[in-house]
């Protein structure tokens, strides 16, 4: 990957429209749990997304194999697809963006009271 597809993010089009081509052969149930894990995931995705690709390139490739393998979409992910993004993002609690973020602020908020009140 070079500077100017960082930049432009064309690597990450380029990967994206690879995965969608992936799930596409995919059975009716096991695209529709697909489309379900980027919803359920991208809460998790930093400013770009691109911490995301590994992980759903993992989703997308145990869709493929235990689709291959015949198995149902509920044996593979269970009943609750939420629980499943969440713990692929992390474990139960995951922090998301915004947690992040809050966490940031917090920690500014504080060296700035910090420097007024010492």
């Amino acid at each position: 990957m070079n500077f100017w597809e960082t930049l432009t993010g064309s690597d990450l089009t380029r990967e994206w429209k690879a995965f969608e081509a992936r799930a596409e052969v995919l059975p009716a149930d096991y695209r529709a749990a697909w489309e379900q894990i980027k919803v359920h995931l991208s809460p998790y995705a930093g400013f770009t997304g691109r911490n995301l690709m590994p992980i759903l390139d993992g989703a997308l490739g145990l869709l493929e194999e235990t689709a291959s393998d015949g198995q149902s979409i509920h044996e593979v992910l269970g009943e609750e697809i939420k629980g499943f993004c969440a713990a692929l993002a992390g474990g139960e609690g995951a922090r998301n963006y915004r947690d992040r973020w809050r966490k940031q602020l917090n920690r500014n908020v504080a060296r700035k009271l910090g420097r007024l009140g010492g």
